[in-house]
């Protein structure tokens, strides 16, 4: 499944995500943000269960903001989980 993700309160615009049929991450790219912490960030969930992912990344905030490139992230993963069932 191939979802792109419009974020919300974050300086990158959007965030691609693949999920596996077993809803593993196999690729994560985000537009715009920060490049090289984005590409990190996108590295290191590769492989990862999506609920892991949400799990560790749910509620991390940037500065004064309530919300972060991270924290879209798993909001995203989570509407695709739900868009599965």
């Amino acid at each position: 499944m191939k979802y792109t993700y419009r974020t919300k309160g974050t300086c990158s615009a959007e965030i691609i995500i693949e999920l596996d049929d077993n809803s593993i991450v196999r690729h994560v790219e985000y537009l715009g943000g920060c490049n090289g912490n984005l590409k990190g960030i996108s590295k290191l969930v590769e492989g990862l269960p999506a609920t892991e992912v949400i799990d560790r990344l749910k509620g991390i905030r940037c500065g004064m903001k309530s919300t972060s490139c991270p924290d879209q992230l798993a909001r995203a993963l989570e509407l695709m989980l739900k868009e599965e069932k």
